[in-house]
């Protein structure tokens, strides 16, 4: 603002008394240089007063005279950042979708060409409001397919049941999805379990392992597969995405080849598949 400020002065200061920085000379009969050379000193103080009213003004008219034209520069910013963003998405899925989904459970109809792809957290609230869109959905068609990409974010809350549903795919497809909605519509663990920080994370694969057992799997095959590498190697495969895609929380959804923070509802889930 100083430097703005300075430079107005100079600017009017050349305006008023530039011609005499040129001086005297001939003043019945100026030469052709003089004139050129009056004219141009004239001109840059014009430019110099202009360009300094603007840069004192501009902030102005943005804060005090029009500031929902800030919102608008921002909304079309946000705008041309997640149209790149689909971009990056459209030819990653595309080269990359079966890796995408190789060791993650998949919900509804596992051989459609329609995919949702959902990167969520069973104890994120957020996370099991978008599960009961998508289940609205799916009550209502079958042409599309959801794989979850377990983000496990809130640690001893998410390791376990993260680690379980994929684990559990690898035994029975139907059954991890069972297990899926399960643990998304049902609470595993209570807030005694909370009050001992120390156990929480065997407390709550504990109760995991209840809901496992009454979807019908193996227990003790499941907690072995748990710790496999298949397991690591997908819930590695979900971080490094989330990096790629810039996710930096749940849920977060890939329709098709858009992508949509934060739990959308049925009818624009139903839209985007529709497109």
């Amino acid at each position: 603002m100083t430097w703005t400020i300075l430079i107005l002065v100079i600017g009017i200061l050349l305006f008023l008394f530039g011609g005499m920085l040129l001086g005297k000379g001939d003043d019945k009969k100026p030469s052709a240089g003089k004139i050129v050379a009056n004219k141009s000193v004239t001109l840059i103080a014009i430019i110099l007063i202009a360009g300094s009213m603007c840069r004192l003004y501009t902030p102005y008219y943005l804060t005090a005279v029009n500031p929902a034209i800030v919102q608008e520069m921002i909304t079309g910013m946000q705008e041309q950042q997640q149209a790149e963003k689909n971009k990056q998405i459209r030819k990653y899925v595309r080269e990359e979708g079966d890796r995408m989904m190789r060791d993650a459970p998949v919900l509804g109809n596992r051989d459609a060409k329609k995919t949702i792809y959902v990167w969520t957290d069973f104890s994120c609230p957020f996370c099991r409001r978008v599960h009961g869109e998508l289940d609205r959905v799916m009550a209502n068609r079958d042409d599309f397919r959801v794989v979850v990409k377990n983000f496990s974010i809130h640690g001893a809350l998410s390791d376990a049941p993260a680690k379980a549903v994929i684990a559990a795919n690898l035994q029975d497809p139907e059954k991890a999805a069972e297990l899926t909605d399960m643990l998304m519509t049902r609470e595993y663990y209570t807030q005694a379990d909370l009050e001992d920080q120390a156990n929480v994370a065997d407390k709550v694969e504990a109760n995991v392992m209840k809901f496992a057992k009454e979807v019908g799997l193996d227990t003790e095959k499941l907690k072995e597969d748990m710790n496999g590498e298949v397991v690591a190697r997908e819930l590695r495969n979900v971080r490094d995405l989330a990096q790629r895609f810039e996710i930096n929380g749940t849920p977060f959804l890939i329709i098709g080849e858009q992508a949509f923070p934060g739990a959308i509802p049925a009818d624009q889930i139903e839209a985007a598949l529709n497109e």
